[in-house]
């Protein structure tokens, strides 16, 4: 991590937008994604949608892959809006297990307490984030600025669409924001709307895939953002 580049992306932003799954907490940390992808698809197979999937498709262990290849082929369909609900249920499960991430929490109650603003711009569904966010006595924090998955599946990040509705919805200009992401889709998105990104990578792997994509401030945890937005405040 460069401090100074860190510190140059979090000193103009008076807007911040986070990723929810990742860069808050760990959304299916005590809840496996890969058995949600896999009963997505087991449940396609049931109904004789098997085809519907490339077998790179049915192996990728992430539900929104599963989702939006679906999609691809059937816009807009009942089945997608069935595959979205089921997907929605599931992530509201793993909700009540979702494992805080260090320093997050401190972190979004000092940027509010100095003026920020925050948003929260993620694939999740929004009904999801509410939820975890009540039970952390976060959502004053970003209400009303809660942007997430709809049956619009081809908005989904990388697509920039729910960063360019809270940068709509608070009056902010793309420059005077802070996404912060933990994916390159999450980098795509914010590049994709001329927003600034801040990677945040639990791990070297994840850290690696930030760096390939393009990424050049990634931290490995929030402990060193919170101690400079203190400093500025």
């Amino acid at each position: 991590m460069d401090p100074n580049a860190v510190q140059n992306l979090i000193a103009p932003a008076r807007v911040v937008l986070w990723d929810f799954d990742g860069p808050i907490c760990r959304l299916f940390a005590g809840h496996s994604a890969e058995r949600v992808a896999r009963e997505l698809v087991e449940w396609l197979e049931g109904r004789g949608l098997h085809g519907l999937l490339t077998e790179k498709e049915r192996e990728s262990l992430d539900p929104h892959v599963v989702l939006r290849a679906v999609d691809r082929r059937h816009p807009g369909s009942d089945l997608v809006a069935e595959l979205e609900e089921r997907l929605t249920k599931e992530e509201m499960r793993a909700a009540a297990s979702a494992m805080p991430t260090a320093w997050a929490d401190p972190l979004i109650r000092t940027w509010t307490a100095v003026g920020s603003r925050l948003a929260i711009a993620t694939n999740n569904s929004p009904r999801v984030v509410r939820r975890y966010l009540d039970s952390r006595g976060l959502v004053p924090c970003f209400t009303p600025h809660i942007y997430g998955r709809t049956q619009e599946l081809h908005h989904l990040k990388p697509d920039p669409h729910c960063i360019n509705r809270a940068l709509s919805a608070m009056g902010a200009a793309p420059a005077s924001a802070l996404m912060i992401g933990d994916t390159p889709s999450d980098l795509h998105a914010a590049r994709s709307a001329g927003v600034p990104f801040l990677g945040y990578a639990r791990n070297e792997r994840k850290g690696k895939l930030l760096r390939d994509a393009g990424a050049e401030a990634v931290v490995g945890s929030l402990e060193p953002v919170l101690k400079m937005v203190r400093a500025a405040g």
